[in-house]
């Protein structure tokens, strides 16, 4: 079957978020330092469609792929991140991995990304790490949860709250670590600001609704990526 761009409509463009093929495809081939018409030459393929694949939700042909996957000098299985269902972290290092310190402003970027992040706190019990779904809002970050719950215990003392990705396809990843100290929110405009901001319900049901909200006095964060 030959390489062509099925399902684009002629005559206009069509701006189509990078798929997760198009971003490991991107990120190997610039790994090894190729342009996408040199991959394109390796593969018996045209330049453009390379771009398309890389760019646009794409379900290209098993031929092409393992072509693409030669040229690339990796797997079917890595490009396509057919491993996503392992558990993090059982890949292997990159060859040349390079761990960067990110700036405030890139830890923010990533914190507001709003996903589920890790609080961790001293309880009754002892120390706790509790996954919870948040949010950022005016420079907190702040989560629900339910009163007697390991999460709740935050309140009123200084914790920690973590937020990562990794990327076992590509040996690479982010975390994010924040500390501050935990209040309770009670204030009926700053609920009503924080109802605004949420985008989901807290995945673990229920009546989840004290607020809790901690305001930083320490960001940092680092990135593991591939040096070229």
């Amino acid at each position: 079957m030959p390489d062509q761009r099925r399902g684009e409509p002629r005559g206009r463009t069509v701006h189509t978020p990078r798929s997760d093929l198009g971003r490991r495809i991107a990120a190997r081939r610039e790994q090894l330092g190729l342009s996408r018409e040199e991959v394109a030459t390796r593969a018996g393929s045209a330049p453009g469609y390379v771009a398309y694949v890389e760019e646009r939700q794409a379900t290209p042909g098993i031929g092409f792929m393992l072509r693409l996957a030669d040229a690339l000098e990796t797997t079917v299985d890595t490009l396509t991140g057919s491993g996503t269902e392992l558990p993090p972290g059982t890949g292997q290092a990159a060859y040349h991995p390079a761990l960067t310190t990110l700036s405030a402003e890139e830890c923010g970027e990533l914190l507001s990304t709003h996903g589920v992040g890790r609080v961790a706190v001293s309880t009754h019990g002892g120390p706790a790490v509790v996954p919870v779904n948040y949010i950022v809002a005016d420079d907190e970050v702040a989560y629900r949860t339910a009163a007697g719950t390991a999460a709740a215990e935050a309140v009123d003392q200084e914790v920690a709250f973590e937020v990562d990705h990794i990327d076992d396809a590509m040996s690479s990843g982010w975390s994010v670590n924040v500390v501050g100290t935990a209040r309770a929110v009670t204030g009926d405009n700053e609920l009503r600001r924080l109802d605004q901001h949420a985008r989901t319900t807290p995945w673990a049901g229920g009546d989840r609704r004290l607020w809790v909200s901690i305001t930083p006095t320490r960001t940092t964060g680092r990135r593991i990526d591939i040096r070229p």
